[in-house]
Formats: C-alpha cells, sequence, structure tokens
C-alpha cells in the first residue's frame, strides 16, 4: 500500500526532501516504511497520515523562510 508513490509525487521537484522529512518522522517513532507493511492498517495510516502533516508543515516553512528571505534581500537592494 506504501510502497509505491504516485506519478504526481515523483515528478515533483520537492519529493526527495518530503520522502525523507516522512522517513525521518516515522524514525523518531521508531519505525520505518518497510514496518508499514507488518502494522495493522489503521496503524499504519495514523502513522503515515502524522508523518504526511509533518512533512507538510516542514516544507511549507521551509518555503515561508525562503520567500522571506527574498523579500529581505529585495528590499535591500532598494
Amino acid at each position: 500500500m506504501f510502497m509505491t508513490p504516485t506519478d504526481n509525487a515523483v515528478k515533483a521537484p520537492q519529493s526527495p526532501l518530503e520522502r525523507q522529512l516522512i522517513n525521518d518522522y516515522l524514525k523518531s517513532k521508531g519505525y520505518t516504511r518497510q514496518d508499514l507493511l507488518t502494522l495493522p492498517l489503521e496503524e499504519a495510516r495514523a502513522l503515515m497520515t502524522g508523518a504526511c502533516t509533518y512533512a507538510s508543515l516542514k516544507l511549507a516553512e521551509i518555503e515561508a523562510r525562503s520567500q522571506f528571505r527574498k523579500k529581505i534581500h529585495f528590499d535591500e537592494l532598494k
């Protein structure tokens, strides 16, 4: 169920970082992606929901910092 990424996920430029963030989250909970295959479906789904939420928030934070840095740099050039 969780082994094959979707075509859209593979094409997205942030995919490697997103996958790493998901792996980091799972590792912090004591699991790997392989472990999810052996867990009950609801437990695996809950872990992946938490991991995806974590990754999404971290990616948003990175994007916000990037935009903020660009704005500061642009304002300095004025």
